[in-house]
């Protein structure tokens, strides 16, 4: 019937990379940083503050499943999945692989995932709102995945 969704989530969940990386450094680096601070200097407990921030992206997932629903707009409804999924991506990477809040998913030795944790490495060795880089989640700058591809051709050794 809409053959076009899929394409549509798919697009959401590339456009949500951009959104997280602009929100993670103009907000949560910026006027924001009282909520994202305790996840740069530790916090105690399976929740911290910077957890508000899924609330932040839920709802536009939520209004746009919800309403397109209503009003018959699949083109919002796809477009809430593709939220959705990013989302649940964004936890199984950055909460579940890279923190380990929760203990389901060890290493995976692949080189992207070894950039991954690289780059979230270097953004978080800045425990102040101030001189951060690396802010996106699923891009990594290039020089992270050469260096894991190398670092990853020397364990395979």
């Amino acid at each position: 019937m809409y053959w076009w969704g899929p394409f549509v989530l798919i697009l959401a969940f590339a456009t949500m990379e951009g959104c997280a990386w602009a929100a993670h450094k103009y907000l949560m680096h910026g006027s924001m940083w009282i909520f994202h601070q305790d996840h740069h200097v530790g916090s105690s407990g399976i929740f911290e503050r910077n957890d508000v921030f899924f609330l932040i992206f839920a709802i536009p997932s939520w209004l746009g499943i919800m309403l397109g629903i209503i009003y018959n707009q699949y083109f919002f409804v796809w477009f809430g999945y593709g939220i959705a999924a990013y989302g649940f991506a964004y936890f199984l990477i950055h909460d579940v692989f890279i923190h380990r809040r929760f203990k389901w998913i060890r290493d995976i030795d692949t080189p992207y995932f070894m950039a991954i944790r690289k780059a979230h490495k270097v953004h978080h060795k800045h425990q102040n709102k101030e001189d951060g880089e690396c802010f996106g989640m699923l891009w990594v700058p290039r020089k992270y995945y050469v260096e894991a591809k190398k670092a990853f051709a020397l364990k395979s050794k």
